[in-house]
């Protein structure tokens, strides 16, 4: 499966490639998946050294030039340059391996939800969810039973470095006591008419992450990616 990064436009975005694989490689050569065809972007040999090819000459650069890992950046990135793009190393005698990274660009007007965060608190029956994109999405709490409801809601937003924002909203959960679980929706709605829905079936102390590894902070939680593999959810880009 293809690696994906992503990158707003203006900024620049690094794809790199490593084999683990101790293979007596000729060369390794960047190209960029254009329909049913593949465009050279440049190559690196011990004999030829680094060479990028003149059409992208001002656009893409060599950080790292070896035989067995390479990397590239591709500066000021725009609309055009969104795709998928491959590296190869070249290899004597079994031909090439290939490795497949996609980028991703999205603009200031446009939302990149990046993960939610799902929790509740088994001691004071308070719940919140988090997403985080840019522009800043707007986070909404539902519960469908009809003899659940939430109030006292309160929102935070955190800025990050890379120009997203981390959104939370957190409520109170009321009249959770004759109940050890129950389902919970957790609406992200950012611009241009785009939704992301996550809902799931909730116990008391229940913490989820979607994806468990992306989302900042919560990585380091062993329980999450376990948790994870038992709630459904429905996306919608």
């Amino acid at each position: 499966a293809a690696f994906t990064v992503l990158a707003a436009v203006g900024e620049d975005a690094s794809l790199s490639c490593l084999l683990l694989e101790t293979k007596d490689v000729q060369q390794v050569t960047w190209q960029k998946v254009l329909g049913n065809k593949e465009r050279n972007i440049g190559s690196y040999s011990e004999y030829f050294g680094q060479t990028v090819n003149s059409d992208f000459k001002d656009k893409v650069q060599f950080t790292e030039a070896g035989l067995q890992k390479t990397s590239i950046v591709i500066r000021n990135v725009t609309e055009q340059d969104r795709g998928c793009y491959l590296c190869l190393f070249n290899t004597y005698p079994d031909g090439a391996l290939t490795a497949e990274t996609c980028l991703k660009v999205y603009g200031e007007s446009q939302t990149v939800l990046q993960g939610f965060l799902l929790e509740l608190d088994a001691d004071h029956d308070v719940v919140s969810c988090s997403a985080t994109g840019r522009p800043a999405p707007t986070v909404t709490l539902t519960v469908p039973q009809q003899n659940l409801s939430l109030s006292l809601y309160n929102t935070t937003r955190v800025s990050n470095s890379n120009g997203t924002v981390t959104v939370t909203t957190t409520a109170l959960l009321r009249d959770t006591k004759s109940t050890d679980g129950f389902q919970m929706s957790c609406l992200a709605l950012p611009l241009q008419g785009s939704t992301v829905l996550f809902r799931t079936g909730v116990n008391k102390g229940l913490v989820i992450c979607f994806p468990p590894a992306q989302h900042p902070g919560l990585a380091s939680s062993s329980t999450v990616a376990d948790r994870w593999n038992k709630t459904s959810y429905f996306m919608k880009m």
